[in-house]
């Protein structure tokens, strides 16, 4: 894979010295803006990437084949889109986009393109994830399902005082359900598909959600999204069943190790160490689908990105919560 990244900021910080240690992964360049250049170029320097460009017309002029968007929320379908049009793969950072309309519109254009649109979401990819599914049918027949992510957010301060960042912009697609509820989404979609019934009862500040409860019916079985960026909470999941319950101890895009109790008083533990290095499985993952030309598998996980978006953007609108993108 010869990757051009968009984007400079925090994550991409905390992930490139991992993305080129990985085998196959040329990281070719770091596309930021004329304003910040001397800061991509810095951080190639540090990275040894070879190019640090100002412009996405800088960035295709560029030998690759991929591009990871990793910019505000706001600019994912611009960028994913332009990305699509000059034939390139596309990886973009969650969410895929600000609503459904977006995501389906970059759906389509992958397919038609036959190009591979992945949205990088860490928690469908980890093995201790996987091993949930694994264990799942152990636990009988499920009764009630929680996921939950609440971290007080540095931003929610400067939030407070007045300084809106774009955690918290309506107008950069922020809030609650864009964020943190994201995985949890992925993490109940990821096992148990479309829930029949759904509802959103967020905190909202200034015309967005910094926390909220989003109830999901399933036809045998409730399940429970909690997300919070303006409190100190807890975090993790828990599915139980009536033979038993499953449960894992980190946010849901970590996963952390997880824990089988069943009623006979079987305890089984699993922890696959990856948490902490959570880049690799789901970019390795990217890397064997694209090789592979493996469309059936970029596809099912689109679907699975789609439905996340279509129940956020649904759900928010209900709740009054509205960004610019749903008025085009």
């Amino acid at each position: 894979m010869k990757l051009g990244i968009i984007g400079a900021g925090v994550i991409v910080q905390e992930f490139l010295p991992k993305l080129i240690r990985l085998e196959g992964m040329e990281v070719v360049a770091i596309q930021g803006t004329p304003n910040t250049l001397d800061d991509v170029k810095k951080l190639c320097d540090e990275n040894g990437v070879p190019h640090a460009v100002g412009t996405f017309e800088e960035l295709t002029e560029l030998d690759i084949d991929t591009i990871y968007v990793a910019v505000p929320n706001f600019l994912h379908f611009d960028y994913c889109k332009k990305g699509l049009e000059n034939g390139l793969n596309v990886i973009v950072e969650k969410p895929m986009t600000s609503n459904y309309s977006e995501s389906k519109e970059l759906s389509d254009l992958a397919r038609e393109k036959k190009l591979f649109l992945f949205e990088a979401i860490t928690t469908i990819y980890l093995g201790n994830y996987k091993k949930i599914e694994e264990w799942l049918p152990r636990i009988g027949d499920v009764k009630l399902v929680k996921s939950e992510y609440s971290q007080y957010s540095r931003r929610y301060d400067a939030f407070r005082n007045g300084e809106v960042l774009p955690a918290f912009d309506p107008n950069k697609a922020g809030g609650a359900l864009m964020d943190l509820g994201l995985y949890n989404l992925h993490y109940i979609f990821g096992l148990f598909g479309r829930p029949e019934e759904y509802h959103y009862y967020p905190n909202i500040e200034r015309d967005i959600d910094t926390s909220g409860i989003l109830t999901l019916k399933y036809p045998s079985f409730q399940a429970l999204s909690i997300a919070a960026k303006d409190c100190k909470g807890s975090y993790g999941g828990l599915i139980q069943g009536s033979e038993g319950c499953i449960r894992s101890e980190y946010p849901p895009n970590l996963v952390g190790k997880i824990t089988l109790e069943l009623n006979d008083g079987t305890v089984e533990e699993y922890d696959d160490g990856m948490s902490m290095e959570r880049l690799i499985p789901e970019f390795t993952a990217f890397q064997k689908a694209i090789n592979n030309k493996d469309y059936d598998f970029c596809y099912e996980k689109l679907d699975e990105s789609l439905l996340v978006s279509e129940i956020q953007t649904k759900a928010r609108l209900d709740a009054g919560i509205r960004f610019p993108a749903d008025d085009r």
